[in-house]
């Protein structure tokens, strides 16, 4: 785009995307950002500016009256409460979404450890059966030899 066909300086909507409207110096965007202008800011500065100079193209540095400003304050202020707002949205979805993604592996990571514990219970019962049942065989055999063993001294 060539110089001659760019807009004037002025006040227009940001074009990175949002409600506010940002400062267009006539080659580049400035930093300067400002709220988007109610109807009775719009036509109090009709008002003020000189002819010829549309309302909403008042350079940044303007100053406002003590009106003005208070009105500024609570369109920013109210502007600073939807975006906390809006942050605090996404935030609760986020953890909501974490939330639903923790509880399955919890879930899985129990049910494997209570699948072990099971295995492990039911392994250490096999054993203590086969323990005492050796034991009772093997103290019922001791018992027979010796029994015959009594018995061949006696004859």
């Amino acid at each position: 785009m060539r110089r001659a066909d760019a807009p004037p300086a002025g006040w227009y909507p940001d074009p990175q995307g949002g409600s506010r409207l940002r400062w267009w110096d006539g080659t580049d965007w400035a930093t300067d950002y400002r709220a988007p202008p109610t109807p009775s800011e719009l036509h109090r500065r009709a008002a003020i500016v000189e002819p010829g100079q549309p309302a909403e193209r008042v350079a940044p540095g303007a100053r406002l009256s003590r009106v003005e400003m208070e009105e500024v304050v609570s369109q920013v202020r109210q502007v600073a409460r939807s975006e906390v707002d809006r942050a605090a949205d996404i935030f609760t979805q986020r953890a909501r979404t974490a939330t639903r993604q923790i509880q399955p592996l919890v879930t899985e990571y129990t049910n494997r450890i209570v699948k072990r514990l099971r295995v492990a219970a039911i392994v250490v019962v096999v054993l203590a059966i086969a323990w005492f049942v050796l034991q009772a065989v093997a103290e019922v055999t001791f018992l027979e030899w010796l029994g015959e063993r009594i018995d061949n001294l006696t004859n």
